[in-house]
């Protein structure tokens, strides 16, 4: 769900309408299958929503909620695990998660000094659940990239009525993309960043991967150098990574770093000021039989090329972002496709 605040984001939304993922350009990652909508949902059960705050010239902003399952996720915790890549950030609920090895909350993901006034919202939305009305305690789990060069972010313009809207108006089936939810305001490569989405099939199960891309370095395509990024590498980017695979905590933290290679292989430069970060979890709960350590390989290579095509989906599907006094340009189609004419076939 995206609360519509400004006849702009209207405008942005016909404009993104028209802008391709990586495959209708011809950019196909890696071996694996993807999924039906090549997204994170297509893990069943997962949804996704998004609220996008666009207001005036200075406010562009949002938040995106991932729901491992529809359900009461305090009741109801799914494995998880977190990895971090460099950890120049404010991820929220991040050592919980790794020392109990379970989640047992939406993933919100939001800009940096949103993180605070997200978290409280999501603790009003799930103590009172049904059900929770004895809690006392719940380890919430909110992630974040900073949208200062587009957004006023001071201005903390996400509060308790967009995260509801995110998180209630979550759902399955096709994942907006681009300057939509926590991409609103991001910048990666220089170019306008955002959500990006894809999934791989591998051994008889589904990896699906979220991005919130906020970087920079040399964005590759393909193995092919597209720009040269001088200077202003610094950013961050969230992964979240999902399978029905049953898998447990310790397996998926090793799911989570491999989503961080899947990263490094767009041409991230992984600098000092770059919180990267991945959050995988399993929608699998009390699985007699988890998948074994030899048989984790198929699963690694789908979160890596999950990661890296989320992040190239990110890229193509946001659109130009004018806000807080600048403008960022989306990707140029023509240059992604001339890039890609020269890559061997």
């Amino acid at each position: 769900m995206r609360v519509l605040l400004s006849l702009s984001l209207l405008a942005l939304v016909a404009a993104a309408e028209e802008r391709p993922r990586a495959r209708e350009v011809g950019l196909v990652v890696g071996m694996l299958p993807p999924g039906p909508l090549n997204a994170i949902t297509d893990v069943p059960g997962v949804r996704v929503g998004h609220t996008t705050v666009i207001r005036g010239e200075t406010v562009r902003t949002g938040v995106t909620a991932i729901l491992p399952h529809a359900g009461n996720l305090f009741q109801e915790k799914v494995p998880a695990a977190v990895y971090v890549g460099n950890g120049f950030g404010k991820l929220m609920g991040s050592t919980q998660v790794n020392e109990l090895g379970e989640i047992e909350s939406p993933i919100l993901l939001t800009a940096t000094l949103n993180v605070p006034r997200v978290a409280d919202a999501v603790l009003d939305y799930l103590l009172g659940l049904p059900g929770n009305e004895r809690v006392r305690s719940i380890n919430v789990v909110v992630g974040e990239t900073n949208d200062g060069g587009l957004n006023d972010i001071r201005g903390r313009h996400v509060g308790k009525a967009e995260v509801l809207a995110a998180i209630q108006g979550a759902k399955g089936g096709a994942v907006e993309e681009g300057a939509v939810g926590a991409g609103t305001g991001t910048i990666a490569f220089g170019w306008k960043g955002g959500i990006g989405t894809a999934s791989r099939v591998a051994g008889g199960y589904t990896v699906g991967v979220l991005v919130q891309s906020n970087f920079g370095g040399e964005l590759r395509l393909g193995g092919r150098v597209v720009r040269r990024q001088e200077g202003g590498a610094d950013g961050s980017c969230m992964l979240v990574v999902a399978t029905d695979a049953p898998v447990d905590a310790r397996n998926l933290r090793r799911m989570a770093e491999r989503a961080i290679w899947g990263m490094a292989r767009t041409g991230s430069a992984g600098s000092n000021g770059s919180g990267d970060y991945a959050i995988a979890f399993s929608t699998v709960r009390g699985a007699a039989a988890l998948v074994a350590n030899d048989a984790m390989s198929p699963l690694f290579l789908a979160t890596i090329e999950a990661a890296e095509e989320a992040i190239y989906n990110s890229l193509l599907r946001a659109v130009t972002m004018t806000g807080n006094g600048r403008t960022v340009p989306a990707i140029p189609l023509d240059l992604v496709r001339a890039t890609l004419r020269t890559i061997p076939q």
